[in-house]
């Protein structure tokens, strides 16, 4: 039921339709944008427009990209034979911040979920094939998030990989630095205990 006179209304009901943006984050969200001088406004709806016009996707790994190629398949510094493969663009930006990786990435454009109709051919599986095929891949890494869709597209995709002639790792997971044991539960213990390694 529509509270506020239509324009109000319609920037409220657009609002809520963002990820994670409820019903009352809307509104305090559409009430601190008409409270904003009317150039602050304009540029916030200018930067929208301009990235949907500029923005799209990279023709190589899916990520996002303002050209042909994002900025990482662009860097010819980049290892070309070890492709991270991620679920989402903003995957690549929490593996990059950590500057431990040199190679590139695949974004899959999500994970598979059979429950909302999200399978192998939902996503960009077809893509990641035909790049092994063609580039010579020598390891992929699978990123995906520790969860249960993230591990169901893990194992599919290392079981699906298998028989190439390539190595294909997964990510550790584990307890996080500066948590405590007994706040972890058994899933995540029990892979910090199987992914051990040798002390130095």
């Amino acid at each position: 039921m529509a509270v506020y006179t239509g324009p109000v209304q319609d920037l409220v009901d657009e609002l809520g339709k963002l990820p994670g943006i409820g019903p009352k984050s809307a509104q305090r969200i559409a009430f601190h944008l008409l409270k904003l001088p009317r150039d602050d406004a304009q540029r916030l709806a200018s930067a929208i427009t301009e990235a949907k016009a500029r923005v799209s996707w990279c023709e190589r790994c899916f990520n996002v990209a303002s050209s042909t190629y994002c900025d990482i398949c662009a860097d010819e510094r980049r290892d070309g034979s070890v492709i991270c493969v991620v679920e989402e663009p903003r995957d690549v930006v929490a593996v990059e911040k950590t500057h431990e990786y040199r190679g590139r990435y695949h974004v899959l454009g999500g994970a598979m979920n059979p429950l909302e109709g999200i399978g192998a051919d939902q996503l960009r599986m077809k893509e990641l094939f035909a790049r092994i095929g063609s580039e010579e891949i020598t390891e992929v890494i699978l990123c995906t998030n520790p969860n249960v869709e993230g591990e169901a597209t893990a194992m599919y995709l290392a079981r699906m990989l298998k028989d190439m002639p390539l190595t294909v790792s997964r990510i550790a997971s584990g307890v996080p630095v500066g948590g405590d044991l007994e706040y972890a539960d058994e899933l995540t213990l029990g892979r910090a205990l199987e992914g051990r390694r040798a002390v130095d």
